[in-house]
């Protein structure tokens, strides 16, 4: 295994890793409710304070940091560390929000799709055209939960169309090379899906027995392993951080499992590349409060307005 490099500590549930050119990592703080800046000494700057919950980040084609706002979590006291719960008592409701990285400014973009309001968006990347695709895991409650489903922000971020609903909590999403495929990572079940797209925006109709069946399951784990977010390598292999194994799952288009490579934390979170190449993997531990670094044998996917 590669060495371990801390970055930062003390973070609190930190999520969404954005690797920026000066080789600073924003990410989002989902229990403090921030965006927060590491720099590559350690340092921590605040950028923008979010109520509510902010989980996945990505840089847009107008400069600013797109965040998934999943309205808020309760929080769950645990042996070793503190666990997102349900719907809390002061839930704001989910939405896709933008930061100003210069003053700090938020602004909400958009938070329902026609009549449904989104319940707990988590995770979004940038098409080569501009527009945005995100998942939104729903939220739970202390006797049901939500369904889950991802959506497309056409280019301008005025229009939204509903990718596929009826998935169960749905969460990392990404972009394979060609941007024909979406993938959805699927967290309860450890399964990781992947839907074609006939055009920008539009998945592929496929015979299905529920919506949610439109796309083709390519990988389970099987056993007690979760999946949280994902990055796409450049040769199409799909990186998911995978939770209680604690360790981020590379599988191949196909399905195959090319390797588990171990965090040291049961809660690892998230993954996103930069440094040289794209060969460094920036991994969130949210278990244990940290953002580590670790070398990559392969180059991450260069990101739509940020690594290219």
């Amino acid at each position: 295994m590669s060495e371990i490099r801390v970055l930062a500590t003390g973070l609190e549930f930190p999520e969404g890793p954005v690797v920026l050119p000066d080789g600073s990592v924003l990410l989002v703080e989902i229990r403090r409710q921030t965006l927060t800046r590491v720099f590559p000494d350690g340092r921590k700057e605040i950028v923008a304070k979010i109520p509510g919950g902010p989980n996945g980040a990505a840089m847009g084609p107008d400069g600013k940091c797109y965040v998934c706002n999943n309205g808020g979590f309760s929080w769950i006291p645990t042996r070793t560390t503190v666990m997102p719960g349900g719907q809390p008592d002061d839930y704001l409701g989910g939405s896709i929000q933008r930061v100003d990285l210069q003053s700090g400014k938020v602004e909400t973009v958009i938070d329902k799709c026609g009549e449904h309001a989104l319940r707990g968006p988590n995770d979004l990347v940038f098409d080569r055209h501009g527009g945005l695709w995100f998942s939104d895991l729903g939220k739970r409650r202390a006797r049901e939960m939500d369904l889950g489903g991802f959506y497309y922000l056409k280019p301008g971020m005025k229009e939204i169309v509903e990718g596929v609903f009826g998935v169960l909590p749905a969460n990392g999403i990404g972009l394979s090379p060609d941007e024909n495929t979406v993938y959805i990572a699927e967290t309860p079940t450890g399964r990781l899906w992947a839907y074609e797209l006939s055009e920008p925006g539009t998945v592929r109709p496929r015979d299905a027995i529920y919506r949610g069946e439109r796309g083709k399951p390519i990988a389970g784990l099987g056993g007690y392993q979760m999946f949280d977010s994902l990055a796409v390598e450049a040769n199409g292999n799909i990186c998911v951080a995978t939770l209680v194994s604690g360790c981020i799952s590379v599988i191949a288009p196909d399905g195959t499992l090319v390797e588990q490579v171990p965090t040291g934390d049961r809660v690892t979170t998230n993954i996103a590349f930069g440094g040289p190449e794209l060969k460094t993997a920036y991994i969130t531990l949210s278990g244990k409060g940290e953002l580590i670094a670790m070398d990559w044998p392969r180059p991450g996917l260069a990101l739509n307005f940020l690594n290219k």
